[in-house]
């Protein structure tokens, strides 16, 4: 099984397909991991593509289980926080050998990517913000209220956890606004290339993507692009963004 160990966690990824990489965030909250890219067995379909397939045709795909979702088991500290995920992330890459690389991030994938366009600029060549996650005024304690059923699921299942940190690491995530893990003064002056595919219910909500749009200096926008219907716009756009700023060696 490929895990990357950690001092403090054990991350399980997967890999697919060959050249310049890509790093994808799953959909799922803090319950992101790899399944949430495949088509279900059972019930609705999903309304993205399987980026482990699609782009695997020309790119090599780096999925992961986030810390404590899936596969993946970390510690949980009372000063743990978007940081946290962030030095897994770029931790994966380094085991890798992957200095610099695309990013695509669905939901609070989407807040993952612009937390390492914040941190690692040099290293994110592109990011696909697909369904960015974000505080919306009509829900406000939506992430907060997730937030406390997530963890009294994960406290039960760990003993070892404390649960003081667990409500600590949950204020650091969620006691912000706009999309959590970046401030709107950062994305005005971002200098990673982004294309956003906005979302349009509760958890991502149609006024984050819409403000990414405006702020954002190097932005592209695909809407709709949702469901069925949209795949081939949806997996046309993408495809050609990143193409568009894969490095000329790695092309």
């Amino acid at each position: 099984m490929p895990v990357m160990k950690r001092a403090d966690a054990e991350i399980y990824f997967e890999e697919y397909g060959s050249g310049y990489p890509v790093l994808l965030f799953a959909p799922g909250g803090l319950r992101s991991r790899i399944e949430m890219w495949h088509p279900p067995a059972a019930g609705p379909a999903r309304p993205w593509h399987d980026w482990t397939v699609v782009l695997a045709q020309n790119y090599r795909v780096v999925a992961m289980d986030q810390r404590n979702a899936g596969r993946s088991l970390g510690a949980i500290g009372k000063d743990h926080g978007w940081h946290t995920y962030a030095a897994d992330q770029l931790s994966l890459m380094d085991h890798l050998g992957y200095r610099r690389f695309h990013t695509l991030g669905g939901c609070i994938g989407a807040s993952y990517c612009l937390k390492l366009c914040e941190l690692a600029p040099e290293r994110v060549s592109a990011a696909v913000l697909q369904n960015p996650i974000g505080l919306n005024p009509e829900f406000p304690s939506y992430f907060p209220d997730s937030h406390q059923s997530w963890a009294s699921e994960l406290c039960a299942a760990r003993p070892d956890l404390d649960a003081a940190a667990v409500k600590s690491f949950g204020q650091n995530m969620w006691d912000r606004d706009f999309v959590f893990s970046v401030t709107r003064e950062f994305v005005q002056r971002c200098t990673v290339p982004c294309l956003v595919l906005p979302g349009n219910d509760t958890p991502h909500p149609a006024v984050t993507g819409a403000e990414l749009v405006a702020l954002l200096p190097m932005r592209e926008e695909l809407n709709p692009w949702k469901g069925e219907a949209h795949f081939a716009a949806q997996s046309n756009a993408v495809r050609a963004f990143l193409e568009a700023y894969t490095p000329p060696a790695a092309a």
